[in-house]
């Protein structure tokens, strides 16, 4: 995902109503994907503005460092089920089990890995995310990457293992409270 995003929660965390209309344009069709799944179609509209609603009421709370994603999420998943239980007076178990997953919170827990290690690629120098993306993303051999990139196998090898490295150095800093 491009910086764009970013720079759209940063000023969203400023108060700044632009920033939300970016974040709309940016994240709704996300937003409206993920409630595809657990909502009955003429219900989605609706959740989606009250998801953007509930973003731009809790944008105290973001940090301008961090993607907005997971938060987003959350609030979409919490008016989902808010629209469910007030829809009927009982919800069935396979419709909630899905949507806040087995355990509680594993699809939202997936959509926050996910955010954070891609704001954790973008820290790395432009390099060592290329080999990265190229390996992890494209599936490519550091064979394959280095007749790619017209580099030395040893330099493919070596950014892949240094990035590696710092990525992990990257989200064990952003775990810690």
């Amino acid at each position: 995902m491009s910086a764009q995003p970013e720079a759209a929660a940063e000023r969203l965390a400023r108060g700044d109503e632009r920033a939300l209309e970016e974040c709309y344009r940016i994240f709704g069709p996300l937003v409206r994907t993920y409630l595809r799944r657990f909502l009955p179609t003429a219900e989605i509209d609706d959740v989606v503005q009250l998801t953007f609603l509930g973003l731009w009421q809790a944008r105290g709370r973001l940090d301008a460092g961090r993607p907005v994603e997971p938060l987003l999420f959350s609030i979409a998943r919490r008016k989902a089920v808010d629209v469910l239980r007030r829809k009927r007076n009982v919800v069935e178990v396979a419709a909630v089990r899905d949507l806040v997953g087995q355990d509680g919170d594993r699809l939202v827990d997936q959509l926050v890995w996910a955010a954070e290690v891609r704001g954790a690629l973008l820290e790395l120098s432009a390099e060592q995310r290329q080999v990265i993306e190229l390996a992890y993303f494209e599936q490519l051999s550091h064979k394959e990457i280095a007749q790619r990139l017209e580099v030395p196998l040893g330099t493919v090898k070596a950014r892949a293992s240094r990035g590696i490295s710092r990525l992990g150095a990257i989200l064990e800093q952003g775990s810690k409270p």
